[in-house]
């Protein structure tokens, strides 16, 4: 029985490396309306504590080809460090239409993102409202490619793929390599087979008409998956959820695997608790993995040294393929795809059980 089921998951595993290979070497970025559809656009950058390359980040969202467009950082901490990094930004661009908030809001909320947020709102000035995390970088054309997604009137809410960068460490590049080789493939599966009905904390796009139709962001306050949230409700109301042209850089800066631990287990005990079927059918991304469990329990088996090598190959050759359509500038380390792959899995198995995660050294929980 075991032997059976070990062969089918094997085999179920390679389906999935095989069709992840497909998306990604043939993934092209949709032509949206960028550069002709241009309104005015808000961007709140939620900010919570110091973090490594964090003045960068936060200038390249102000560094923007675009003819209007008003920035609010936020911290729910008046003392947070991370308003000074804002408030040097903003004077970096003295230019542009940029506020800073401080100060946290009467509502109770357990998101600290969302409370954070709720106190940028009084500031936000425009109809279409993005939000990206503190950890985020962008090129030039970000805003034009993310505004160009609401041409079309249907467009309720919109969000970016994004790639892993890597600091500096070995649990930075581990960190980088799970966003490369296994989120955003993953992504480009789930979109073939299903509409887009989420977004991602990379960008967190919408129409102030649709976010005032699902509550608000008070809507999203109890929520530890915000951005899971966000495109649900949008999606539920009737409103599309679109994918804009635009790769959005995600810089990893996990200084130790513990920390590293950390962060993955509270993606996987979010998703576990958001979409428990997809989250157990995750497993099937970690092909190699499996194959070998089925080569342990038949060693002599010719099919099963057969699906280990397919396996391997498969998951070598995504390696390689994400880098151009992700536009990973970092070259390819494919000794640290085992890596990886073990260090996935016992992230996946922990994400099974329990429900306690860390947000920023803040112990909470996934729901109850």
């Amino acid at each position: 029985m075991l032997f059976s089921v070990l062969r089918l998951a094997a085999l179920g595993g390679i389906a999935y490396l095989g069709f992840a290979l497909f998306r990604v070497t043939t993934y092209r970025r949709s032509q949206t309306n960028a550069g002709t559809f241009a309104p005015p656009l808000t961007l709140l950058k939620p900010l919570c504590g110091l973090e490594p390359q964090l003045y960068e980040n936060l200038c390249s969202f102000c560094d923007q080809e675009y003819p209007e467009f008003q920035v609010v950082f936020s911290a729910a901490d008046a003392h947070d460090p991370a308003l000074e990094v804002a408030r040097a930004v903003a004077s970096r661009f003295s230019g542009g239409d940029i506020a800073v908030a401080a100060g946290a809001v009467s509502a109770r909320v357990t998101n600290p993102k969302i409370a954070n947020l709720l106190g940028a709102m009084p500031h936000a000035k425009h109809d279409i409202l993005i939000i990206a995390d503190s950890d985020m970088r962008v090129g030039r054309g970000y805003l034009a490619a993310v505004a160009g997604t609401f041409a079309g009137a249907r467009t309720g809410a919109a969000t970016c793929l994004y790639r892993g960068r890597a600091g500096d460490g070995f649990a930075a590049a581990l960190g980088a390599a799970f966003v490369n080789d296994q989120f955003a493939p993953s992504v480009l599966v789930a979109t073939a087979l299903q509409p887009l009905r989420f977004c991602f904390g990379s960008t967190m796009a919408v129409r102030r008409e649709a976010l005032e139709a699902i509550g608000g962001l008070e809507a999203l306050g109890e929520q530890l998956a915000d951005d899971y949230a966000l495109g649900r409700l949008v999606a539920a109301r009737g409103w599309a959820v679109a994918m804009a042209p635009y790769v959005v850089e995600n810089v990893i800066y996990d200084q130790s695997l513990a920390a590293l631990w950390r962060h993955e287990l509270r993606w996987a005990r979010t998703i576990a608790s958001v979409r428990p079927a997809g989250y157990a059918l995750s497993i099937f991304s970690y092909g190699v993995p499996i194959a070998l469990a089925y080569l342990f329990v038949a060693p002599a088996s010719l099919s099963a040294w057969t699906l280990v090598c397919t396996a391997a190959a498969l998951r070598v050759t995504l390696h390689y393929a994400v880098r151009r359509p992700l536009e990973i500038r970092d070259s390819p380390k494919p000794w640290l795809v085992p890596v990886r792959d073990l260090f996935g899995c016992a992230v996946w198995f922990a994400g099974l059980f329990g429900t306690r995660v860390f947000w920023r050294e803040r112990r909470m929980r996934t729901r109850g």
